[in-house]
């Protein structure tokens, strides 16, 4: 990448990358390794025999001595005079950083590369080889080689950083980790357009191109720096490195976008399952303006140097079960806070993994508000998730309903997630201005709608937890319940024991003024509704037809609207259930009866009214006109009175049944 980087190590105008020292006491030719064993090619017999762990050192104490204070306190601290073994199990860089020490302390030549360095600075802080034993000790030569080329470098950085994952907490101590992550991160940061490239010009989707290709090829001015093409060689690093490689880039200032971006590259890379088949990770969105994807393979050609340092995309690492949950926690406390630093789509996949892998609750809480913000963003895979917590419901509902709350907090305090921009070189160092999504309720009001449709097929979800998810929302986000009716439908079907009580409960969580007239047909042929809501359905329809007629001239609308109007209201009410019509005959064949014995009482109190006239008749033929006694004026008043109080009761049970001019009087019992 920078010009430095083409020379080798031994080039950069340190003693040509070759560690030596002038002085040595034991002449010697060489080191001989014999099995487990390492000899020193010399006539003199060695006088100290140096162990680490099944590795044994056949030495001179007068070499070692000269220029180690550890192994010099421990000789001459030593109780036994004639000590002959010395047991360094716990020297950073293991028998590898030894060798290499012993090596120098003989004045043998050991040529310093970015894998070894970290080993060598380590065992020789261990060693305590100082400049206080001689000038130019061991310390002092690594010391200066990290500064002055490994610092220097991109590449020798990230592999020196590589290589301190097995030398805590030494590496740490010498503040090696720290200075790499600096480095590494000052680079990262460095403006693309000022670095002047050695290998740019190539072809699309290159993989690894040769060293040699790389110095040869010729520079290309139209050929722009990816603004991701560090992302590889960072996401080899073990966690705990890039955690401090990240913190030390958002110090150096870098836009959150692309911070979010190397996390998800990250993340895909070392959390198998995690990112989608097929989708990309390399920038924020995943909406394909990435340029990596998930199995570390580029859609636009990064260049070739940071690929020699993270090795072909078959180097894919692989992870324990134990250790991914340390990789969610570290990964959620580096996501940037800005909104869109991330897609949501990559916040619910970690959610889910972070429950299933019972992650801290503290950043679990915190993941759910972040999904929150963007919530309107998500999609229904990525919101069915399952229930971890030994709960019977399929799916963890309780979940979503935190998810949605979260994001009526956002709503409400005026900060929705404003539609997401890919980024670009152009962008990535200039801030850029995002407008709010109004639409966000809406969208979060069809992904509920599609949910409750999925989760309503489990037969363990209660009436209680989809009445409530479905009213989370206001009325004001659903302009169209079609999704909502889809639901309640769906609800019915799978819990077909549900008691009338129950299914009017569940309905009055949808309006059907707001049904479309496809939704409203269904509804009047659908036998699970209730039939008080099957009537809301049918006079809604009606209402709206008969408003659009009447608000709509017949030269407006046409007469082939009109007759559509006419025909789907014929639909609609030819469509009703069999229950309503069955319902329907039976009130009409009850009121059918109710006049049929009107009728009869009417016809017997008139045969009662005939027979008593003519007894009358005849009992006033026979009495005489002259005698008349008080027996018979009283009989003829109890026959005016009786007939009044009769004619009054078929009068007031006639009016009522057909509704006449007389004024209806209270019921009672007739005179038989």
């Amino acid at each position: 990448m920078w010009d430095s980087e083409i020379e080798s190590a031994g080039g950069r105008g340190f003693s040509n990358g070759v560690l030596t020292t002038s002085k040595h006491g034991v002449k010697t030719d060489g080191f001989e390794q014999r099995g487990q064993s390492w000899y020193v090619e010399t006539d003199i017999p060695s006088d100290v025999l140096v162990q680490i762990g099944d590795v044994s050192f056949h030495l001179h104490k007068y070499p070692l001595l000269s220029r180690s204070g550890k192994l010099n306190r421990i000789i001459y601290e030593s109780r036994d005079a004639e000590l002959k073994k010395i047991v360094l199990d716990d020297i950073p860089g293991g028998p590898e950083a030894f060798e290499l020490a012993a090596k120098f302390c003989y004045g043998i030549a050991v040529d310093l590369t970015a894998n070894i360095i970290s080993g060598l600075r380590c065992a020789a802080e261990y060693l305590e080889m100082t400049e206080d034993l001689e000038e130019g000790n061991l310390i002092f030569k690594t010391e200066a080689f990290l500064s002055y080329v490994v610092l220097s470098s991109w590449r020798d950085s990230i592999i020196v950083l590589k290589s301190c994952e097995k030398l805590s907490p030494w590496a740490e101590n010498l503040q090696i980790v720290r200075r790499c992550s600096e480095s590494i991160a000052w680079k990262a940061c460095a403006n693309p357009k000022g670095i002047k490239w050695q290998y740019t010009g190539k072809p699309l989707r290159v993989s690894s191109p040769k060293w040699n290709e790389m110095k040869d090829s010729s520079p290309s001015r139209n050929q722009q720096v990816p603004p991701d093409w560090w992302f590889e060689d960072v996401s080899i690093l073990r966690i705990d490195h890039f955690v401090r490689v990240i913190t030390a880039i958002k110090v150096k200032g870098m836009r959150y976008e692309l911070i979010g971006a190397v996390i998800m590259y990250y993340a895909s890379k070392w959390l198998p399952g995690l990112i989608k088949e097929g989708s990309g990770s390399g920038a924020p969105g995943d909406d394909g303006s990435n340029s990596t994807n998930s199995n570390g393979s580029g859609s636009s050609w990064k260049g070739g140097l940071h690929m020699i340092v993270a090795g072909s995309k078959e180097d894919t690492p692989t992870v324990q079960a134990k250790d991914q949950r340390m990789i969610i926690e570290s990964l959620i406390s580096i996501i940037p806070p800005q909104r869109d630093s991330v897609s949501c789509s990559f916040l619910l996949r970690l959610l889910r993994m972070a429950n299933m892998l019972k992650a801290a609750p503290a950043l679990v809480t915190e993941l759910e508000k972040r999904v929150g913000m963007q919530f309107e963003q998500a999609q229904l895979a990525d919101l069915l998730i399952p229930c971890y917590n030994k709960s019977e419901t399929l799916y963890d509902v309780d979940l979503v309903q935190r998810l949605l709350e979260h994001f009526l907090v956002q709503e409400q305090s005026g900060s929705l997630s404003p539609v997401r921009q890919s980024f670009s070189d152009k962008n990535m160092y200039d801030s850029d201005q995002r407008g709010t999504n109004p639409n966000a309720k809406i969208r979060v009001a069809r992904l509920l709608d599609s949910y409750l449709t999925e989760v309503s097929r489990d037969r363990n979800l209660s009436l209680t937890k989809f009445q409530v998810l479905a009213e989370a929302l206001p009325e004001s986000a659903r302009t169209c319940n079609d999704g909502l009716y889809r639901a309640i439908d769906s609800y019915l079907k799978a819990h077909p024991t549900l008691t009338e009580h129950e299914r009017k409960r569940l309905c009055r969580v949808m309006d059907c003024q707001k049904l479309s007239i496809d939704a409203c047909m269904h509804a009047a042929q659908n036998e699970r509704l209730p039939l008080r809501v099957v009537v809301q359905v049918l006079f809604s329809e009606q209402v709206k037809i008969s408003n659009a007629i009447s608000n709509n001239s017949l030269k407006d609308a046409g007469e082939p609207q009109y007759q559509t109007l006419i025909s789907n209201r014929k639909t609609l009410l030819e469509g009703t259930p069999q229950s309503f019509q069955e319902g329907w005959a039976a009130a009409k064949k009850d009121i059918n009866s109710l006049k049929f014995e009107l009728d009869s009482v009417k016809a017997k109190y008139s045969e009662l009214q005939n027979e008593m006239e003519t007894l009358q008749r005849q009992f006033d033929k026979m009495a005489k006109p002259k005698q008349t006694s008080a027996w018979t004026v009283g009989w003829k008043k109890l026959s005016k009175i009786g007939k009044t109080t009769e004619n009054n009761d078929i009068g007031s049970q006639v009016g009522n049944a057909e509704q006449t001019k007389k004024t209806p009087r209270r019921w009672r019992n007739s005179i038989s």
